[in-house]
């Protein structure tokens, strides 16, 4: 039986029946590559329970910077488009767990066979659209402390648990911003009694003041999943 990814429970039972033969278990680790830039994409992953997948982007200027995270909401790899095609961006596992794991020229056969199937991984590929637009808007205009709350409430949500493996190194390298930077908003979150840190992680002390001082992005990205695809959106 197939469970734990929000994307895979919305499917009609015959079209999971399509995809059930061809679909493995896998457990990745945190920072596992899944893929890089310039790879063909010959495989789906579809997040299980609190796995967590991103798309970092790496610069010239030598940092890597976060464009997506996606639990178990959704899947990475090819899920819309047609044949093997290059991955644009690295992906890799942000918190560590299982995944289904589904060949692409499977994948295109059951959504050749099912209409259906075909169309729910539209309206995701809409929804991964709506969150990264929306994460340009949220770059150019909220402030750091805004976006720092509001990465460290997404990644709450989709794992489900409130200590999160990064360094401030790592969560500054994401986000784009120098590690001084990052340094002063977690510190004036752990002064606020938000969180704390860890050797190797960040602990959110409170989860619901933290949203609260992040901008709406996450919450405008969520009305939008529910819109298109109800009930997929980590709450």
């Amino acid at each position: 039986m197939i469970e734990g990814n929000n994307l895979l429970a919305t499917l009609h039972p015959s079209d999971l029946r399509l995809l059930e033969p061809h679909t493995a278990l896998v457990t990745l680790e945190s920072d596992d590559i899944i893929y890089e830039p310039g790879e063909m994409v010959r495989f789906a992953y579809f997040p299980r329970w609190s796995a967590v997948a991103t798309y970092l982007v790496p610069l010239e200027e030598g940092v890597t910077v976060e464009t997506a995270m996606v639990g178990n909401e959704g899947a990475v790899g090819g899920i819309v488009s047609e044949g093997r095609l290059p991955a644009y961006a690295r992906c890799s596992v942000l918190h560590a767990g299982s995944f289904y794991k589904i060949g692409n020229a499977e994948l295109e056969r059951a959504k050749e066979a099912s209409l259906r199937l075909r169309h729910i991984f539209a309206r995701y590929a809409d929804c991964v659209m709506a969150r990264i637009i929306q994460s340009v808007a949220c770059n150019a205009t909220h402030t750091i402390e805004q976006r720092a709350a509001k990465w460290l409430t997404a990644a709450v949500e989709r794992t489900g648990m409130q200590y999160i493996a990064m360094t401030q190194e790592q969560l500054a390298s994401m986000m784009g911003i120098g590690r001084s930077y990052a340094s002063r908003v977690l510190q004036r979150l752990k002064r606020d009694g938000l969180l704390r840190t860890r050797r190797g992680g960040i602990e959110v002390i409170d989860p619901e003041r933290l949203a609260a001082r992040s901008c709406g992005c996450n919450a405008m990205v969520g009305r939008h999943f529910e819109t298109v695809l109800k009930g997929l959106y980590a709450e």
